[in-house]
């Protein structure tokens, strides 16, 4: 173990092919940004208790738990202050309604979380109309106040690199504090393509480039499927960006692996595309 933890407290000792090659310590990094989620539709305090146990594991915590905003207060009161609490707005399909959209996240932030994760209304993006989609992230930033802003831009649907790097821009223009590619809702989740085009649009501008983060989600099962997003992130915003204040994963049934690995168990394969 001594040289896995080695690797990891001099990150900039490492290569983006490190991650792929280094399945251990890769590991040990996406538990620590890990944003351990439940967004199941019949979701109970009971189910709530069960994530916020697994988020304290035996190998470390998880950088926060992602829940329903009505169950928000009760993950907050099941957890160390070190673990934060993010809560889903406007999710999942994204609407255009700014009066809900405001309504979760004053919900959210009455509940004592610490992060917003908001859908962009996509649809207008691909509509080309851009006003509509910046509208509701203003009024979001705006009422969730110094909460860490996530914008979801749900680009399985965005159908392309140019209508990811818009609504990429148009988020960072409205103040997001980080770009998530997917709910986990839809047919396609995260890809490394669509990553790459978000993660190029943070780095295009400088002081987004040292301050934005990035939440690859929905699809991401396997240590081996987090090491790519681990490996083109370090590529493009550098070691600096893998760290749970600028980098995040969003899955759940990705803690399974780690454990498994970390645990001499071994770990799986890339998994096929699809949800959480």
């Amino acid at each position: 173990m001594a040289s896995i933890r080695t690797f990891f407290t001099s990150p900039s000792a490492a290569t983006p092919t490190d991650w792929v090659n280094q399945p251990l310590a890769s590991a040990q990094r996406a538990l620590s940004c890990l944003d351990l989620t439940s967004l199941n539709d019949d979701d109970t305090e009971a189910e709530v208790a069960e994530l916020c146990r697994r988020a304290q594991g035996p190998f470390g915590q998880v950088a926060a738990v992602c829940v329903w905003p009505r169950l928000a207060a009760f993950a907050r009161s099941q957890l160390p202050e070190s673990i934060a609490v993010a809560a889903v707005a406007n999710f999942p399909d994204g609407s255009s309604d700014i009066e809900r959209a405001v309504r979760d996240t004053s919900e959210i932030v009455q509940s004592g979380a610490q992060e917003v994760d908001v859908v962009l209304p996509y649809a207008p993006v691909l509509d080309g109309r851009n006003r509509d989609a910046a509208r509701l992230l203003a009024a979001v930033r705006k009422a969730s106040g110094s909460l860490r802003l996530k914008v979801i831009l749900e680009t399985g649907v965005l159908h392309g690199a140019q209508h990811i790097a818009r609504a990429a821009q148009l988020s960072l223009d409205e103040g997001a504090d980080f770009l998530k590619t997917s709910t986990g809702k839809t047919r396609i989740s995260a890809t490394p393509e669509a990553a790459r085009t978000m993660l190029e649009a943070i780095a295009a501008d400088p002081a987004w480039s040292q301050s934005v983060g990035f939440k690859p989600s929905g699809g991401i099962r396997t240590v081996a499927d987090a090491a790519q997003y681990l490996a083109l992130t370090h590529e493009i915003l550098g070691a600096q960006a893998l760290t749970p204040q600028r980098f995040r994963f969003g899955a759940s049934s990705l803690l399974n692996d780690i454990e498994a690995l970390l645990g001499g168990q071994g770990g799986s394969g890339p998994a096929p595309s699809g949800s959480y």
